[in-house]
């Protein structure tokens, strides 16, 4: 149902036969309407994504933009020479000793969300603390690692078995100086977490917050630098076996929009790009994050029983 507001390219066989933004204006029998767009992601990253769309609804209204766009991308451009700094185990290929994916197989994926109120983002942050390992944490940091440990586990894998964490770091204003205001383009760059789910599982909250923190200090510039020329030379894409890739999308401001109208009353996502994904949403009226992600029907009832607190 909520496929038929957005505009698609099925009959798209590669990136080439994609366009790189598609807009679709449904309208409603009570007078409302959506509008649904694909942006590619080799174009822009969210952040720039929301920006346009802002300036979008400020040319509408007819007034000057807020952020006018920043179009040179020469600025993250690859060294040459390339110079590799760093591992980069974002890219790193993991085996699947766990056969995880006659599970995604066999049972029939099903996706739920899942609301983090303010009193339940502070109760996993006492439990977090609680230890004295970490002397704080965020709610986006205690709540990647609760559900990296409870997907791990829902999904059985083995102790032995090496698992992943992706998530987007936005790198702006790690540069000197910062990427300029209203930059249009990719400047997030991912980080990633790897750790055998034995020591993840057996662990307490705490080790896997910890590792998001440690794994978000390691973005520097001359890390993302490194990142740009790994890629230049290997063209890689990074691997998602045994992996949860997060993307965050609780500081965009798509639910501020005006084209007109005033503001929307829901703004989100159609679908996961993938199985791996899980998708955090800003919850405007209690000020907490809603969690969206799919699973095989067995495994989420595993990971609903574990995420409780």
């Amino acid at each position: 149902m909520h496929g038929k507001l957005v505009h698609t390219s099925p009959g798209a066989k590669n990136i080439l036969d994609t366009p790189l933004l598609t807009a679709q204006v449904t309208r409603f029998k009570c007078g409302g309407f959506v509008l649904g767009m694909t942006i590619n992601h080799c174009m822009t990253d969210g952040i720039s994504a929301m920006e346009f769309v802002n300036s979008w609804a400020e040319t509408a209204r007819g007034i000057s933009l807020t952020i006018p766009p920043f179009l040179d991308r020469s600025i993250l451009r690859s060294r040459q020479p390339p110079n590799i700094k760093y591992n980069h185990d974002e890219f790193l290929e993991i085996s699947d000793i766990s056969n995880m994916a006659s599970l995604y197989q066999e049972d029939q994926m099903i996706y739920k969300s899942f609301e983090f109120d303010p009193a339940k983002l502070a109760r996993l942050k006492k439990i977090a603390l609680e230890d004295g390992v970490i002397k704080s944490c965020t709610s986006f940091t205690v709540l990647t690692a609760l559900v990296w440990r409870a997907r791990s586990k829902a999904l059985k894998m083995k102790p032995t078995q090496q698992t992943k964490l992706l998530f987007a770091v936005d790198g702006r204003s790690k540069f000197s100086p910062p990427l300029p205001k209203g930059y249009f383009g990719n400047g997030i760059v991912l980080t990633c977490c790897l750790c055998s789910a034995g020591e993840l599982l057996a662990k307490p909250l705490s080790f896997a917050v910890e590792q998001v923190q440690n794994s978000i200090k390691v973005v520097t510039e001359s890390f993302i630098r490194s990142t740009i020329d790994y890629f230049e030379v290997t063209r890689a894409r990074p691997s998602l076996t045994a992996t949860l890739l997060v993307t965050s999308w609780t500081r965009l401001s798509f639910d501020t929009t005006d084209f007109g109208w005033g503001e929307p009353t829901q703004s989100g996502c159609v679908t996961l790009p993938e199985k791996e994904v899980a998708l955090f949403l800003s919850n405007g009226k209690e000020k907490g994050t809603t969690l969206l992600l799919g699973l095989p029907v067995t495994a989420m009832k595993t990971f609903e029983e574990l995420i409780q607190v």
